[in-house]
């Protein structure tokens, strides 16, 4: 009998993206993010501890283009984690268990978490960046 080489353990390239499986990588991922931009707010918090040109120095380069987007990045992710979380514990209490239902909450994640982030951004500018 002839033995085919196949894989031990199936990888990323035999299955097909599916939404589910980009709400799973997202959430670990966003996890991530949060945890890094906790040490940021932790930062900051030290440079305000530290006086006014230490604070002068981080909310200088918080400004900036490249912390803007970091901002940005960091409340994207706070609402897909907070909205995906929503939708695992609704799952730990066997609430939309059917495929359809997986699909669409994690559509619901996605687009809320967007939703979200722009609403909040929409809201600083229309503030004048002073939220």
């Amino acid at each position: 009998m002839a033995s085919r080489e196949r894989p031990l353990s199936p990888h990323l390239q035999v299955y097909r993206w599916q939404i589910q499986m980009v709400a799973s990588i997202l959430h670990r991922a966003t996890g991530i993010i949060l945890s890094v931009g906790a040490l940021i707010i932790a930062g900051g918090l030290l440079a305000l501890m530290m006086g006014p040109a230490s604070w002068t120095c981080f909310t200088d380069h918080a400004g900036a283009w490249y912390g803007q987007l970091i901002l940005f990045g960091w409340t994207w992710a706070f609402a897909y984690h907070l909205l995906n979380g929503i939708r695992h514990m609704c799952q730990d209490f066997a609430i939309g268990m059917s495929i359809p239902s997986f699909v669409r909450s994690a559509w619901i994640s996605v687009i809320g978490s967007l939703l979200i982030t722009a609403l909040v951004f929409g809201y600083v500018l229309l503030a004048g960046g002073a939220a």
